[in-house]
């Protein structure tokens, strides 16, 4: 089971230090939604069920040949953005700066364990608007635009 909620950007934080990830991204369906994406060195296969900001998840890690496979069978672009990993709080914001047909898009998720937890989250005052609800800014609606 996947919580989040995710954001636009107010203003973006100094990033001066902090971890990241470079992430390329491609979806083998739209609907029912499975992507593989590497990550780093890492590979990995993704399904995600309906849903906003509470919807099922599996994931599990590939190798490099099945990535590629998938890649292949793609519907749609490759999504590219450096994810950075910012602690606040009890909890991680993963900010994801979009490059290539994206640039300039950045966006924001938060993951909980609960919904309770992701209700009464405190949202700093460097996130913009929320984009929970907002179809547009999915990952694989931005794969088909």
């Amino acid at each position: 089971m996947e919580i989040e909620r995710k954001f636009l950007i107010g203003t973006l934080p100094c990033l001066d230090g902090v971890r990241y990830d470079e992430i390329e991204q491609a979806y083998i369906s739209i609907n029912p939604e499975i992507r593989v994406r590497k990550k780093g060195k890492k590979y990995y296969r993704t399904e995600k069920g309906e849903g906003a900001m509470v919807r099922t998840e599996d994931e599990w890690e590939i190798t490099e040949d099945e990535y590629l496979d998938g890649l292949s069978k793609s519907e749609g672009r490759v999504l590219q953005k450096t994810r950075y990993y910012i602690p606040y709080k009890s909890h991680i914001i993963e900010l994801d700066i979009y490059s290539g047909k994206h640039e300039g898009l950045i966006v924001c998720e938060v993951e909980f364990e609960t919904e309770g937890e992701a209700l009464d989250f405190e949202v700093p005052e460097w996130l913009g608007k929320e984009i929970t609800y907002d179809i547009a800014f999915r990952n694989k609606m931005l794969a088909l635009k």
